[in-house]
């Protein structure tokens, strides 16, 4: 049998569930999402910190500033109305030299432009906020970073959209390819649609191909393992602690976060994978590793930021370097105290190979009936609500 949508998503990762969520406090009816997994959250969505982001990172005239503090207002409402786990937490960003002070003060700048509520604090203030936190001079607050149980709130979103009775969502089905403009191939049987939205996560590079979209950008898999506090030191930590990033990279640098359940994890690093679920050393290795690899080469080969990152994030698979990275950020931490944790995830990140450089901000790619999520990183699932209402306005209004 062939089923009919009048929107089909691909992936029910946090990107596609709020979309549809849009749709249908939109008007929209007849939704189907169809996901590769016989369960929510088995990848980015439900592997991430946590955590919900501030506005602190990105530059103003960005997708990622723009949506990023709303998306965070619009979560935190959503797990007051639904009874879900919210650590209203906060979080500081702390200097380890002088040489990071001029960094820190353009992340304030930065944050200032988007909205946020940062403030610059001495190293006395810091230690009331986070006594256990480590800073040369001072150190960046944000009252507005909060923590979350992302798994609950997949399940949320889910069980809503259920109950709607206008959103069908179709487990183990995955994408397979086009019969024709609009008729969807996957493991279950064809689907045809009349507006299809690529929110496929780490393969969105690949569904967006199969459309003749994004010829010349896909996705390099970059690994984020993380270690945790022993349960009886994890109170020196009362909410997050992160280090000044390196702001030429899209990644964040190993942090501490309190979860909702008062664990603290120390990560993720950022460490060039060899498969898009590359989650254990050699699980998640499949076929296409040698094409990831040549592609990570090439990288290495052309772009000097990269090359920094490959020359030193492996390196924190030992324990050794991955220790230095923490230590540095808090006081009287001991090897001891960091135990292991089968925690990882993997951040797909899109390279433009005309430039052969590393994307840094979401994008999002209309094509006739189509409308393609790439690079939905960090702060993705921050933003995903006032995200999603953007990608329905701008985008999917104007194709249906």
């Amino acid at each position: 049998m062939v089923e009919v949508a009048n929107v089909l998503i691909c992936g029910a990762g946090i990107i596609g569930l709020t979309i549809a969520r849009q749709l249908v406090e939109d008007g929209y009816e007849a939704i189907t999402i169809i996901e590769k997994e016989d369960a929510l959250g088995l990848h980015a969505s439900g592997r991430n910190s946590g955590v919900l982001h501030a506005g602190v990172y990105y530059s103003p005239d960005t997708l990622r500033a723009k949506s990023c503090l709303k998306g965070n207002m619009l979560m935190r409402q959503y797990c007051r109305q639904h009874g879900l786990p919210l650590f209203e937490s906060g979080k500081v960003i702390v200097a380890k030299n002088e040489k990071e002070i001029p960094i820190l003060k353009e992340l304030f700048n930065r944050a200032t432009a988007n909205g946020a509520r940062v403030e610059l604090i001495d190293e006395r203030q810091l230690a009331e906020i986070e006594p256990a936190a480590v800073t040369c001079e001072t150190a960046l607050y944000s009252s507005d970073t909060a923590v979350v149980d992302p798994k609950a709130i997949l399940k949320s979103l889910y069980d809503g959209l259920i109950k709607t009775g206008k959103v069908k969502i179709l487990k183990n089905t995955e994408f397979k390819g086009l019969k024709g403009s609009k008729n969807c191939m996957t493991t279950n049987g064809e689907i045809e649609f009349d507006t299809f939205i690529n929110a496929a996560g780490a393969y969105s590079d690949k569904v967006a191909h199969a459309f003749g979209v994004g010829l010349d950008i896909s996705l390099v898999p970059f690994k984020g393992i993380y270690r945790k506090l022993r349960p009886e030191r994890a109170g020196m930590i009362r909410a997050s602690i992160y280090p000044v990033p390196d702001i030429r990279n899209p990644f964040l640098g190993v942090h501490f976060t309190k979860g909702i359940d008062g664990s603290v994890y120390l990560g993720p690093t950022a460490i060039p994978a060899l498969g898009r679920e590359n989650y254990g050393i050699l699980k998640g290795v499949d076929s296409e590793a040698f094409e990831i690899m040549r592609r990570a080469l090439v990288l290495f080969s052309e772009n000097p930021k990269f090359r920094e990152v490959a020359f030193t994030e492996p390196k924190k698979y030992l324990f050794k370097y991955f220790f230095e990275d923490a230590r540095v950020l808090v006081k009287d931490l001991r090897p001891e105290d960091v135990i292991p944790t089968d925690k990882a995830g993997i951040r797909p990140q899109l390279v433009d190979w005309k430039t052969k450089e590393l994307v840094t901000d979401f994008l999002v790619v209309k094509d006739g009936s189509s409308v393609h999520v790439l690079n939905s990183i960090s702060p993705a699932f921050t933003s995903s609500m006032d995200f999603a209402r953007f990608i329905v306005t701008n985008y999917i209004k104007n194709t249906t």
